[in-house]
């Protein structure tokens, strides 16, 4: 049985049930890896455009705070000791979910918009 395992491959090209198998386990990647990935990239996406002033939310680095400020490059944060300016990209929508939920983003009054504005 050993020389069975032992033979050299016949000659003659790669075989179409090869090129099939193939074709089958990159469309199998696609589906379990790569589009998943690019779903969860969408929404990671959304979720920062649709970041409101107010908004509490947790950053990548783990940093809980409120958002004072947005601009076109990034958004500053307030937290307890202070405000600090970070790429949208640091803002995870996972982490913000796990740890606010639906009180994420709350009413803030118009004042208090005005306020942190002007500083």
């Amino acid at each position: 049985m050993l020389a069975i395992f032992l033979q050299a491959a016949p000659a003659g090209g790669s075989s179409p049930m090869m090129l099939i198998m193939m074709g089958v386990m990159f469309v199998g990647f696609y589906f379990l890896m790569i589009r998943p990935q690019m779903k969860k990239q969408k929404q990671e996406k959304k979720f920062q455009e649709e970041l409101k002033v107010g908004s509490r939310v947790v950053l990548t680095s783990g940093l809980h705070g409120r958002i004072a400020q947005i601009h076109d490059d990034g958004v500053v944060i307030e937290t307890l000791s202070g405000k600090l300016k970070f790429e949208k990209a640091a803002i995870s929508r996972e982490f913000t979910a796990n740890r606010f939920g639906d009180k994420a983003t709350t009413t803030v009054d118009k004042k208090e918009v005005i306020e942190t504005e002007k500083k």
